[in-house]
């Protein structure tokens, strides 16, 4: 799949990875590039970047009549949705003592169920078509786990589950999907931590927006489910598949250094 003369429309389009993705898509010669994201000045700035062929929506995907209203537009504005970057997400919050239900609710919200209400706007006319392209940005904390933030750590497998039901059920039938699951990426969800403890030992290789965008044009091109940001994602999978005893042990000697180093 190439996005030239797609209809590409990006959640979280204002900053990080979605940003990047935008401005790929666009150099990739995509028909109309739509930037979404909660941060409305961010998401018309990168649509000013990109120039003519975007349009800038801002939309908190974590409400349903939102996501159902900004599709249903672009539909009827631009055409079909050809593809869907699910990739706004947020990360707060920690241990299951200390995080309050409404942080729970919220990350449950925009980390999987705004994957859910985009899905049932565009799916039915992909489905007609016998074509479309659902990304979907997960993390390593959802394939792995995440130190410190376990909201994100649940929700972010909840988002690798739903990826995969849907390449199984719907790949056959034209809509494909692609799990984007990075490690550490320099963006503003990471910030400052980039540079500790945490960020050097459990984020694992941090990679720049600009080179995770493309990785997914590369997966697009190839219709490949998983799109990993370092190869050491792959070994650090296996050893956890391979020996799930082992690799808790070890993650429990890791979750014991980010502790004493005051991570």
């Amino acid at each position: 799949m190439q996005v030239r003369d797609k209809v590409c429309v990006v959640t979280g389009g204002g900053s990080g990875i979605g940003r990047a993705l935008c401005l790929r898509f666009a150099a990739e010669g995509a028909r109309a590039v739509v930037v979404v994201d909660r941060n409305a000045e961010g998401a018309a700035a990168v649509a000013a970047e990109i120039g003519s062929g975007a349009v800038a929506r801002g939309v908190d995907v974590g409400v349903e009549g939102e996501v159902t209203a900004l599709l249903t537009g672009i539909e009827n504005e631009l055409g079909p949705v050809d593809v869907l970057c699910n990739n706004a997400g947020i990360a707060s919050g920690g241990d299951p003592l200390h995080t309050p239900l409404d942080e729970w609710e919220r990350q449950w919200q925009v980390n999987l169920m705004a994957h859910v209400y985009a899905i049932r706007a565009v799916l039915p006319g992909m489905l007609a078509r016998g074509e479309g392209h659902i990304q979907y940005t997960a993390s390593m904390a959802g394939i792995l786990t995440s130190h410190g933030n376990l909201p994100y750590a649940v929700t972010k497998h909840a988002v690798v589950g739903l990826a995969e039901w849907m390449s199984i059920t719907y790949h056959d039938k034209g809509v494909r999907s692609y799990l984007l699951a990075p490690l550490g990426v320099r963006t503003p969800m990471l910030g400052a931590q980039a540079d500790s403890e945490w960020g050097r030992s459990a984020a694992g290789p941090i990679a720049e927006p600009e080179d995770v965008a493309q990785q997914v044009i590369d997966a697009f091109a190839e219709e490949r489910f998983l799109v990993l940001t370092n190869p050491v994602a792959q070994d650090w999978m296996a050893f956890k598949t391979s020996d799930l005893e082992k690799w808790l042990a070890g993650m429990r000697k890791l979750q014991a250094r980010i502790e004493s180093a005051g991570a």
